[in-house]
């Protein structure tokens, strides 16, 4: 397990280290802000606006809370037109501290660092990123993050990764949507996650790409010594009678991916679209994979103007995520919130709802409330619906419904990046505040 672990932390620094040694420069400070980029998104600038998007407030007269933090030390030159130009060669880097909030996590604090450059035209190019996490919770969980996109002269080819090494901990329920609240089991381990993609565009937005991906679930006990409940819960049940080991389990494959993106700002998109499917291939091996299986996914998000001025808008969101063949560890299996940031299903915890085959919609109704964009507000409905092969609980036979209403802040006006306050419920009592620095999708 040692060579197996050495092995999989040594793929996404390797990436990391060829997109941030392009470049050794940092940006200086000045009033057109850099493209900060928080949450492991990329801001895109290409593309033709949409008639709605063309109206919108330009950057250079928008106000973010680096404005408003400048005003307030009184360093606002007094003419804007006075500051140096942004030179988009430069690298950027910057080290924020962070905090947010999920039910499944509490609070949490920590520390992000932010890498950012454009390796073509801002025109023609998506800004590259790289963003390293760490954060410590009020559940006694810690958390290394390491996400990244990069793109290349003219958006030829990018990089995508997700990549998590954690020791946190995650309640366990039976599979399916008809489960009970007081069914969960809270349940320890040691997490490292490992899934890396790369992409070449076919054609204008077109986009085929391959993948390497790991999983493993280590060290896994349940949450409270001694817990009586431990030896009937769903984790253990589920992965006695598939034979997996108690103490952990991994998956490790491949993956093949078809993508469309149109999106005019993958972090605050105003319009376009994003279509991608995906198929990956689990297999026994000796990089830790516990059994073969296969897993297909799709993705697509769509974003309409509701006004001429775009101040108004719907966002929309389905996927869905199957275990086409062979049995997936438990942890391994779809489950809400278990997206590469951890913003679907708002109005639950993560892992709330599991099963052999899951799918998921959301829409977003999101508003600009001052003229500088300095405010917004968004109100959210979601649901998602599972299958349980035990149960004989198909798709669609029950459902898990949530909403909720959220404020936003403009963190970063060049990239559109907010800072987003959102109070979301769900049935059955079940309800959670979240903080985040990027939109939900």
């Amino acid at each position: 397990m040692r060579t197996r672990f050495r092995f999989v932390v040594v793929v996404p620094l390797v990436l990391v280290g060829l997109l941030a040694g392009r470049g050794a420069a940092t940006a200086s400070a000045q009033t057109q802000s850099p493209p900060v980029v928080a949450g492991g998104a990329t801001a895109q600038t290409q593309g033709q606006a949409s008639p709605g998007a063309a109206t919108q407030t330009p950057p250079d007269q928008q106000t973010d809370v680096f404005d408003v933090a400048r005003r307030i030390l009184g360093k606002m030159p007094p003419d804007p037109a006075s500051a140096p130009a942004w030179d988009y060669r430069k690298l950027m880097l910057a080290i924020l501290p962070t905090f947010g909030y999920k039910p499944s996590t509490g609070f949490t604090i920590g520390a992000t660092s932010n890498l950012a450059k454009f390796f073509g035209d801002p025109k023609t190019t998506t800004i590259s990123s790289a963003v390293i996490g760490f954060s410590v919770s009020a559940k006694k969980q810690t958390s290394l993050t390491l996400r990244f996109g990069a793109s290349g002269k003219d958006n030829r080819w990018r990089l995508d990764g997700d990549n998590r090494f954690q020791w946190t901990s995650q309640d366990s329920y039976g599979l399916g949507t008809d489960t009970a609240p007081a069914d969960g089991v809270n349940t320890k381990f040691t997490y490292v996650r490992i899934y890396d993609t790369a992409w070449y565009e076919l054609r204008k937005s077109v986009y085929a790409g391959a993948g390497f991906h790991y999983s493993a679930h280590l060290d896994v006990r349940p949450g409270v010594e001694g817990d009586p409940a431990w030896e009937d819960s769903d984790y253990v049940a589920y992965s006695t009678e598939n034979g997996f080991d108690l103490d952990g389990q991994s998956s490790t494959g491949f993956s093949l991916n078809l993508m469309l993106d149109t999106r005019d700002s993958p972090i605050n998109a105003y319009r376009g679209w994003l279509a991608s499917v995906t198929y990956r291939p689990f297999i026994r091996s000796h990089l830790g994979g516990d059994s073969d299986w296969q897993e297909t996914s799709f993705d697509v998000r769509s974003y309409v103007g509701v006004t001429k001025d775009g101040r108004q808008r719907l966002a929309f969101w389905v996927y869905g995520d199957f275990v086409a063949s062979g049995v997936a560890p438990y942890f391994d299996l779809p489950a809400l919130g278990m997206d590469t940031y951890g913003r679907s299903g708002r109005g639950y915890t993560e892992g709330r709802f599991r099963g052999e085959r899951l799918m998921y919609g959301e829409l977003e109704y999101r508003a600009t409330l001052t003229r500088n964009g300095l405010l917004g507000m968004v109100a959210f409905v979601n649901t998602v619906t599972l299958s349980n092969t035990q149960t004989d609980e198909k798709l669609f036979d029950s459902f898990a419904p949530a909403g909720g209403i959220g404020l936003r802040v403009l963190f970063n006006k060049r990239s559109r990046t907010n800072l987003c306050v959102d109070y979301a419920w769900g049935r059955q009592g079940s309800k959670g505040l979240y903080l985040a620095l990027q939109e939900a999708f």
